[in-house]
């Protein structure tokens, strides 16, 4: 099978755990060592030598908002082993000039330094809203993306209208993505607790399958046509479930009335993992 899924983690699903949370806590390779543990095989921003050290692929990400100096780092990430990386680009307040440069430079990196970059879907970026992101792609087919779908299911309220409308307009992203992080929101909320996400009264599950499933089929059909074709390419999913501290997990309140965060992060990111891997299977017969 020339395209297979990698359940990776986000190492920001570890950050912060309550006390409890059935999640590690404590030195980073204790953490490492429970993820491969719990069957993740790849671990985005920890140290790459303790990742490769267990028999882990190291993933990086990065923040570039403004254009110049990418071929230096990147070079950085490939002699450190990093398999790709992901990258939050410009700040979304770019002409179309600006952004066009942005994702230029990164298309040419990404050759230069051999490793694949990947540009996310995420507020306050040049990938912000639906239609900017489809232009550069018809500007720049070349142009391969981090999936992280909250932000435009929120942020846009993309619940309002046509939803599967917006999917179809989307098709060229989905066609594109060769990473995801996992994250599942609702119309008012970035990062919500869905227990094991087989609930009837869940819609918003049923769209994030829905994203997940038409990216996986996008990657599956398209990614022998990159660079260096695609023989044994696995497309990585990372639970990306970051803590309250930061304005992502909600708080609400707990058995003794104070508030904690409303779930265990580490639990939902194997319910994501989960249900990653049955969008990926329908993907396989779609």
């Amino acid at each position: 099978m020339p395209v297979q899924l990698r359940r990776d983690l986000n190492i920001g699903s570890a950050w912060m755990l309550p006390e409890w949370s059935t999640g590690p806590r404590g030195h980073e390779r204790v953490v490492l060592e429970a993820a491969k543990e719990a069957g993740y095989r790849g671990i985005q921003g920890a140290d790459p030598r303790r990742c490769l050290d267990l028999g882990l692929v190291p993933i990086a990400f990065g923040i570039r908002p403004t254009a110049g100096d990418l071929l230096d780092q990147a070079r950085l990430w490939a002699d450190a082993g990093f398999a790709c990386a992901t990258l939050l680009l410009g700040t979304g307040m770019e002409d179309d000039d600006q952004a066009a440069r942005l994702v230029e430079e990164v298309i040419e990196v990404s050759v230069a330094a051999q490793i694949p970059l990947y540009i996310e879907t995420h507020r306050a970026t040049v990938t912000q809203d639906i239609w900017r992101t489809v232009q550069l792609v018809k500007r720049f087919p070349e142009i391969r993306f981090n999936g992280d779908f909250s932000h435009w299911y929120t942020g846009l309220e993309m619940t309002f209208g046509d939803f599967e409308g917006k999917l179809g307009f989307l098709d060229p992203v989905f066609q594109r993505v060769r990473y995801l992080h996992g994250r599942i929101g609702t119309s008012g909320n970035i990062q919500v607790d869905i227990g094991e996400g087989t609930g009837s009264d869940q819609p918003h599950v049923d769209h994030f399958r829905a994203f997940w499933t038409r990216s996986f089929a996008g990657c599956i059909a398209s990614a022998q046509h990159d660079t260096g074709g695609a023989s044994g390419f696995e497309i990585g999913f990372a639970p990306e479930l970051l803590p309250a501290e930061i304005g992502y997990a909600r708080r609400v309140p707990g058995p003794d009335g104070t508030m904690q965060e409303e779930g265990d992060r580490w639990q939902q990111s194997l319910v994501l993992s989960r249900i990653a891997s049955e969008c990926f299977a329908a993907a396989l017969t779609a």
